[in-house]
């Protein structure tokens, strides 16, 4: 009997109703139950088991879309205090510094990105700007990169040669680093241990999606995927993950 691939997983498209525009969706990932378990048993991603540092993803720091991203964070950085942010004194000097390959990321203090709080700082570990909305009552979604509060998911778009563009929404993987993801010891995605949540993906990151592809659009999805559960013999594809688990 032939098997399933094992990395097989579900997508979904539908056209743009205002512009030249195709969305296509990992439902799979939609679906599942990911979620972040960060100082939960993250084991973070450096090249071997670091839970007891409490990084996350933080390790190398974030990576800026473009000026507009980096200007923006700079900006929510001068709210921060010293409750905030455990390095508020070493972001006087900036938070953002430009790699030699043209890159912009945010500095690194003590092996990790300068807004992540460290084990031992009294508001806790995490990133200090989520700290700020939090304590504001606000979105973290305008104060921090992109990268950051969007992870795991990725919005990939491409043209053809006569402008149609195609968007995909998809789960962040370990490739997507580039050569570096492959020293990873433990990504998320891949891990059976972040697929604990209570909800779905597509329910407990409805903010974040929203922002990448709009209401109009979500809702669209989000149609979609009620009447696909309201289907009693559909058979879902479930994560990789979980299916490796088993």
């Amino acid at each position: 009997m032939t098997q399933v691939p094992a990395d097989a997983r579900e997508w979904i498209s539908f056209e743009d109703e205002r512009r030249e525009q195709t969305w296509v969706f990992d439902v799979t990932f939609l679906e599942s139950n990911w979620t972040c378990i960060f100082g939960a048993g993250c084991q973070g991603v450096l090249t071997g088991p670091a839970e007891e540092l409490v990084q996350g993803c933080c390790s190398y720091g974030a990576h800026f879309v473009d000026e507009k991203d980096q200007r923006r964070v700079e900006k929510a950085a001068k709210r921060l205090t010293e409750d905030q942010w455990q390095f508020k004194s070493k972001g006087k000097n900036g938070t953002t510094r430009v790699k030699k390959n043209g890159e912009i990321v945010t500095r690194l203090v003590q092996d990790a990105c300068i807004f992540l709080n460290r084990p031992g700082f009294a508001r806790g570990p995490g990133c200090a700007l989520h700290v700020l909305a939090m304590d504001t009552n606000e979105s973290y979604i305008p104060l921090k990169p992109e990268v950051c509060w969007q992870l795991p998911l990725r919005r990939d778009e491409e043209a053809d040669e006569r402008g149609h563009v195609t968007t995909t929404i998809r789960q962040w993987d370990r490739s997507h680093w580039g050569e570096g993801g492959d020293d990873f010891h433990w990504w998320c995605t891949e891990s059976p241990d972040a697929f604990v949540g209570n909800q779905r993906v597509v329910d407990g990151m409805r903010d974040e999606l929203v922002a990448m592809i709009g209401q109009k659009v979500y809702d669209r999805l989000y149609a979609y995927l009620e009447f696909r559960r309201s289907q009693p013999q559909v058979t879902r594809l479930a994560h990789p993950a979980i299916r490796k688990k088993n």
